[in-house]
Order: structure tokens, then C-alpha cells, then sequence
């Protein structure tokens, strides 16, 4: 089986043939040509795994060969080799494009190298990273079973997010393992919420930060060091999406990152609203009952943010200006980038994102996006050419230039879906396939996490006998009605409510640009 066929261009093709053999000995078809026009003419009729292409050649020279060659194979890597170690030939032979550039003597390692390089790569990668992943299998799986605090959970988050993006960029069969490991991880954590989040509700000691304390451990110090500060806030934004936004934006901004907890709902309703106005659920009900909508109102559950901010900074006295913006779509993203000076002048500038939760919705209900983000790695690449291409790139941009501090954080995450679970409830139970909020709710007990007393987790309880019920790992609630279209319209699809690593440990990172302004 051959490892690549080659063609090597250099009108002295004789003195290589110790290189020829080299190669040939180790599985690769080489063909030769002694000009640029022959070489040319061959690739009109055969295709090559790569081109090795001398440069100084009488007749068509190698950059003019290169520009034909490129018109015909555009896809097939071309090595340069040469004599010339003149810096605007290489950056001709790079501006074109080329896969790599060698000096000659070349010795066959170098050769052999560029090749792997360029030919290779992925299944090496892929060998690599699988042996990597497989050998710290188990050092995970001991350090699950060894997590005993927030801090613990999030190491080995962090952990499975890191393989699992190393593994996307693969062609990897390990993906599964992975998937299986991470569903363990998602039972042990379910596990460790359900023997701590009522404690951390009544204000122990050790509970991690949460949505309520967002602004006055990470935004409000800030604010006291008198930084212009922007926090732009990207809903149902998970920790692996974030990992790509901060590879993207690490040559522009210096970042501290921090995983922080959701409280629970991660729904916009309850986690975003806590943020905006420092408070718990219930507390917003209670003091400002204008500003909450309950579930059974039909009325949007996160219209009042501004509003909610601005009760939060007067609650601690503070004399910060802030503005405040949601974007829904380009057009309003370029109206706030048409406003950007004028946003100076803001102590605060709030910016709310919901491109990935409109996302997320619309792959549930569309077929076609479905088929486009039809597993993990593919529903991270649409967001990852969101983040690349949309306004927001141009809005990081003009922040890197300023000396703004930039807070880059969401509500909650989200999981894909896989397994039922049967619940009744009455007409007036919630529609969240993660939590449910009702009276007389019928489910299973020993597979969900219940609040029977919405109160002392400081959530509204409409009715005296309200409980909220959540769905953990990646389970999702059901009605028998109609139980087998339910299931498989709603399984495989991104949702959030419930109680998981990916909906409730979430990223904040804390930025600044690397240009320094010049007076």
C-alpha cells in the first residue's frame, strides 16, 4: 500500500536520486520532472499527495511554476526547496501559499518530515492523541471518584473538555469512550449537587460562586478600580464554546478565565435575572414583583434586565452609569458598534448575545440544522464560524484597541439530550424539558433531583404544594401522552434547565487588549 504519491520538480532530478530511493524504500510512488512546463503539463493529467517543487529552474521558474500548478491542484501541498535563502523569495513562496520551504542540501529526514507534515498529519495526531487520552482514561476516572468540592468537579471538567476537543480535531473512534466517561462524570456531579445545593442555599461556608454573586465578586471590583468595564453576556454559552472564543481572541487579549456554578434553574428566567439584579429568584419576587413573571405568564421572563441592574447597583449604593443592550441579530449589533464612542462614557456597558440559545432552539425545531450540527463537534464549529464571522469579531476587535476591561460570561449551558423520562403533571406544569415546576407532579424519585420546598432554595412557589422537579445527566421529561413522538422529536437536542457539568459550571473570563494605545 502506498504511503502518498509524489512528484519532485528540480531540473537537477539525477543528483536526487539517493533522496528517490529514500522515499521509495518507505512506501511512497515518487515521479520526477526536470522543468516547470512538464511538471505543469503532468498535473493536468494526474493527481499528487504533494509536490516537492525547485525553485530556481531555467525556463518557468519554481514561483511560476507554483501559480500554474495551484490554478490545477489548488488543494495539493506544495514544498518549496532551494538554494536561495532570500527573505522576499520566501515570502513570495509563502504568500502563494506554499505547505512548507526547505534549503538546500536537503537530507532525506528533512524530506521525510515535510511529508508527515503534510501528508500524515491527522493520522499521526489522531495515533497521538488516542494513545494520550487512553492512557489518562483511568487517572480521570480516579479523579472523579476523588472529587469532594466544587474545585474538584471543575478540574475534571476542564479535563474532559480539553479531550474532547483535542479528539474533535481527529478522526478519532475514542469519541465514544469519551462520551461514555463524560456521562459517568455528569452521574457523579448530579450526585454532588444533590448532597450540597440546599446547604449552599442556606449559606454555608463553602458554596462556590454563584449567579447572584456574579457582579459583586467580578464586575463591582472592577468598577472600584475605576476600569471602564464591558460584560457582554452570551446565553447558553458552555465552557467548550468558550475555550474556542479564547483561543481566537488570545492573540488580541491577555485572559484570566474562572468557571463559576449556575444556579439552578440554568434557565434564562432564573439564572440571567439573578445575575442582573445580585438576587435570588424568590428575592426578586419579593421585592420587586413588577419585575418578575412568573412561569404561567405568557409575558418574556428576561425583559426587565435593564431594569434589574439598575436596582442591583442602587441596592449597594453605587453611582456607576451602565448602559445596557440585547442583540438578537446583526442589525442590532451594528447600531451598538455605531455607538461605540459614545459607550465610553458608561461606567458599564452591558451587552446581551442570544445567537447559541437561539441556536440551540432552532436546531430542535429544524430538520436541515439538525443535519448541520448533527453531533458535538459539529454544533461547535457553527459557533465557532459565528464567532469568527458575525459582528462580534468586529466588537472584540475595537475592544482590543481600547483599555476597557472586557468580562466575557453567560447564564447557563446546555447538554444533549438522549434519555426520557416519564412525569405527569397538570396543564399548568412548565414546559422545560429539564426542570419542571408543578403541583402533584408523578415521577420516579430516584431519578431526578426534587425541591419540595421551593422556598428554602429561595425559588417562587405559585402554589402551597409547588415543587420543582430537575432531570440530571442527559435525561429529559416526557408526558405518556403521546409518548413516542415526544421522544423522538425532542431526543438529540440541546437543553438546559437541568443539572449537569455542561449546564452548570460556566465560564467567565476576564480581558484586556495587548494594544497599547498611544496618546
Amino acid at each position: 500500500m502506498s504511503n502518498g504519491k509524489l512528484l519532485w520538480v528540480d531540473d537537477e532530478i539525477d543528483l536526487l536520486k539517493a533522496h528517490i530511493i529514500f522515499l521509495e524504500k518507505r512506501g511512497y510512488d515518487v515521479t520526477t520532472r526536470s522543468n516547470g512546463a512538464d511538471a505543469v503539463a503532468l498535473c493536468r493529467e494526474k493527481t499528487f499527495d504533494l509536490i516537492l517543487l525547485d525553485e530556481m529552474m531555467p525556463g518557468m521558474t519554481g514561483l511560476e511554476t507554483l501559480q500554474k500548478i495551484k490554478d490545477i491542484q489548488p488543494a495539493t501541498p506544495v514544498v518549496m526547496v532551494t538554494k536561495s535563502e532570500e527573505e522576499d523569495l520566501m515570502n513570495q513562496a509563502i504568500g502563494s501559499k506554499i505547505a512548507d520551504y526547505l534549503i538546500k542540501p536537503v537530507n532525506p529526514n528533512q524530506i521525510l518530515i515535510a511529508l508527515k507534515k503534510n501528508i500524515h498529519k491527522r493520522e499521526i495526531v489522531t495515533e497521538v492523541t488516542q494513545s494520550s487520552y487512553r492512557q489518562d482514561f483511568q487517572n480521570i476516572a480516579l479523579q472523579m471518584m476523588a472529587c469532594r468540592n466544587f474545585d474538584d468537579w471543575v478540574a475534571v471538567y476542564r479535563r474532559l473538555v480539553k479531550w474532547e476537543l483535542e479528539l474533535s480535531t481527529t478522526d478519532s473512534q475514542m469519541t465514544e469512550m469519551l462520551q461514555a466517561q463524560k456521562e459517568d462524570a455528569d452521574n457523579g456531579f448530579a450526585k454532588y449537587i444533590q448532597r450540597h445545593y440546599m446547604d449552599w442555599m442556606s449559606g454555608s461556608d463553602d458554596r462556590p460562586l454563584m449567579s447572584n454573586r456574579l457582579f459583586q465578586q467580578k464586575v463591582f471590583p472592577l468598577l472600584n478600580e475605576k476600569e471602564s468595564v464591558f460584560l457582554i453576556v452570551i446565553d447558553n454559552f458552555r465552557y467548550d464554546q468558550w475555550r474556542m472564543l479564547a483561543d481566537e481572541l488570545s492573540d488580541s487579549f491577555d485572559i484570566e478565565e474562572q468557571l463559576y456554578m449556575s444556579i439552578l434553574p440554568t434557565a434564562t428566567q432564573y439564572a440571567r435575572n439573578a445575575i442582573f439584579s445580585g438576587l435570588m429568584p424568590d428575592e426578586i419576587q419579593k421585592m420587586f414583583p413588577d419585575l418578575w413573571v412568573d412561569e404561567g405568564e405568557e409575558e418574556g421572563k428576561n425583559l426587565n434586565e435593564e431594569q434589574l441592574i439598575a436596582t442591583q447597583i442602587q441596592r449597594y449604593r453605587r453611582h456607576d452609569t451602565f448602559s445596557y443592550h440585547k442583540i438578537n441579530d446583526s442589525q442590532s449589533m451594528e447600531r451598538l458598534l455605531a455607538r461605540f464612542n459614545e459607550l465610553l462614557r458608561y461606567d458599564l456597558n452591558v451587552v446581551v448575545v442570544n445567537f447559541i440559545d437561539m441556536l440551540s432552539h432552532t436546531r430542535t425545531e429544524s430538520r436541515m440544522m439538525r443535519e448541520l450540527a448533527n453531533n458535538e463537534s459539529a454544533y461547535r464549529s457553527i459557533t465557532q464560524s459565528w464567532l469568527r464571522h458575525s459582528e462580534i469579531a468586529e466588537l472584540f476587535r475595537i475592544l482590543s484597541a481600547t483599555d476597557c476591561k472586557v468580562v466575557v460570561t453567560t447564564d447557563h449551558g446546555c447538554i444533549r439530550t438522549n434519555r426520557p423520562l416519564k412525569i405527569i403533571g397538570d396543564r399548568n406544569t412548565n414546559t422545560n424539558l429539564r426542570y419542571k415546576l408543578g403541583k402533584n407532579l408523578t415521577y420516579d424519585a430516584r431519578q431526578v433531583f426534587e425541591i419540595r420546598d421551593p422556598h428554602k432554595a429561595h425559588l417562587p412557589a405559585p402554589n402551597l404544594s409547588s415543587s420543582y422537579v430537575f432531570a440530571t445527566g442527559n435525561a429529559f421529561f416526557a408526558y405518556p401522552n403521546n409518548y413516542n413522538y415526544y421522544v423522538s422529536y425532542y431526543k438529540d437536542t440541546f437543553q438546559h434547565g437541568g443539572i449537569s457539568m455542561e449546564e452548570m459550571l460556566i465560564p467567565i473570563g476576564t480581558m484586556r487588549g495587548k494594544v497599547i494605545k498611544t496618546k
